[in-house]
């Protein structure tokens, strides 16, 4: 039965990717996605937007304060839950890349599944836009990083949708546990 999901998700990612050649080696795309995944990397484009909003007061002073700070401990948190738990369970490989990138980025030393970058991206994005006006411009700023990584072939389509869901699912858990004041 495993075997069969495999191919199964190992079908739709081929699938996927192909689609995604199509809009590779494009200057612009290029530039776009190998950006918002450099910066995006270790979460440090949602941290310093936490910051950001820390510093902004934006929602209320206390409220910013409390978001800002609780947006970097669920970053590092969610960072090594996904690091060192999920992705030990599934230890699934990352794409195989025959040519080379046309900007350079850091080779991840994880396994694949599910995606850090697409987390960390829509963890920040529940808890930052949270009492702002920011979701307008925070979701598709997750969507744009998450795709990024199946652009560059860093991560599997499946990969992408998994770490969007588990982003997702532990932004809610901590805005629900931990509310704004």
């Amino acid at each position: 039965m495993a075997t069969l999901t495999s191919t199964a998700v190992d079908r739709f990612d081929l699938r996927f990717d192909h689609r995604v050649d199509a809009l590779r080696g494009n200057p612009a795309m290029d530039r776009l996605f190998y950006t918002a995944s450099f910066l995006a990397d270790h979460g440090a484009l949602w941290i310093a937007l936490a910051i950001v909003r820390f510093f902004t007061g934006i929602g209320g002073a206390e409220a910013a304060h409390f978001a800002g700070i609780r947006a970097v401990c669920a970053e590092w948190g969610q960072a090594v839950f996904i690091n060192l738990g999920v992705k030990s369970l599934f230890r699934r490989q990352r794409p195989v890349i025959a040519e080379p990138r046309p900007f350079y980025l850091r080779t991840p030393r994880t396994t694949s599944f599910p995606s850090g970058h697409s987390t960390a991206s829509f963890t920040a994005a529940v808890l930052l836009s949270q009492g702002t006006g920011w979701a307008w411009f925070l979701f598709p700023l997750a969507a744009i990083v998450s795709f990024s990584r199946i652009y560059v072939r860093i991560h599997h389509a499946s990969d992408v949708i998994g770490g969007v869901a588990v982003g997702l699912a532990i932004g809610v858990a901590v805005a629900h546990f931990a509310p704004l004041p």
